[in-house]
């Protein structure tokens, strides 16, 4: 487990959304804990924090997300039974959950926006930098996002956001950024950010993706944020008022590398083909018969 993110000591995962778009799956069990492969999607972000470093993990949830803290807790007689069988990679995987970090809760008492589930988190945070982390976006442990984006604020103060290029037909998907260049080329300097605008209105093809390092003065801008677009707050417009008049700077880092987005059915169908064809134990045959199945059937069948 790695360090470099050391001076990052505390990771929010907002975890309070209904999940809509998995209806009916999402009604009995929270979107977060739908597998991808032999895991729950939140499970893989919480692995991203703790190899950062950052093992103090607030999760902002809801009504009916009891499971998330079922999951990361321990489950003695699930263990014993496997220890009796002597199933060791099983037992070792039940285990790895509950020793990953130091995870708290909070809950969101109502459904007011992504700034204001991480508004929630003030009291837990305190006076220092944070990682924000959202579960739909599933960073490739290869690619060590979080700790490169925990250097640049730690070079250049201010906030962070992930930032990836995006066609410009998709920009209404994202919130999107107005950026310069920075003189040591390390990373982008925001000027704007737009919620969702139309093409005709994004200032750039830099769109923002799950994962963000913010400085605390985030608080208290999210506390003077009016709700904004779909009539919540949103965590887009308060960094918006950070880049443009705050002393506190906000910068992007451009992410190329490995993201699986669980964000809707057919990403998550995808991402979790993408995963299975890079695991050894499964990716030879699954890649196999993923071959034949996309095969023309012969003529005469």
């Amino acid at each position: 487990m790695g360090n470099e993110s050391a001076h990052i000591t505390k990771a929010v995962i907002p975890a309070a959304g209904l999940g809509t778009r998995f209806l009916p799956a999402s009604k009995a069990v929270p979107k977060e804990m739908l597998p991808v492969i032999d895991k729950p999607a939140i499970q893989y972000v919480v692995e991203e924090a703790a190899a950062s470093g950052i093992l103090d993990v607030l999760m902002i949830t809801g009504r009916n997300k009891r499971p998330l803290e079922d999951h990361f807790d321990r489950n003695p007689e699930l263990e014993e039974v496997l220890q009796r069988k002597g199933d060791r990679a099983r037992l070792a995987g039940v285990e790895a959950a509950s020793v990953l970090a130091d995870i708290h809760y909070v809950r969101q008492r109502e459904a007011l926006g992504l700034g204001h589930a991480v508004l929630c988190a003030a009291s837990h945070v305190g006076d220092e930098p944070f990682a924000v982390l959202l579960g739909d976006d599933l960073i490739d442990p290869r690619d060590p996002l979080l700790t490169h984006m925990a250097r640049i604020q730690h070079k250049y103060g201010g906030s962070v956001v992930a930032l990836m290029e995006v066609p410009p037909d998709r920009t209404h998907l994202y919130g999107c950024a107005d950026v310069r260049p920075t003189a040591a080329g390390d990373a982008l300097r925001i000027t704007g950010l737009v919620e969702k605008p139309a093409p005709s209105e994004a200032p750039s093809s830099y769109a923002v993706i799950g994962r963000y390092v913010l400085s605390p003065e985030i608080f208290g801008l999210l506390r003077s944020t009016e709700p904004g677009r779909g009539g919540e707050i949103q965590l887009t417009d308060a960094l918006d008022e950070q880049a443009s008049h705050s002393s506190g700077p906000v910068h992007g880092v451009v992410f190329t590398g490995r993201r699986y987005d669980t964000g809707d059915r057919l990403s998550y169908l995808k991402a979790t083909v993408r995963l299975a064809c890079e695991r050894d134990d499964l990716g030879p045959e699954f890649r196999a018969w993923l071959g034949e199945l996309v095969q023309p059937a012969p003529v005469g069948t």
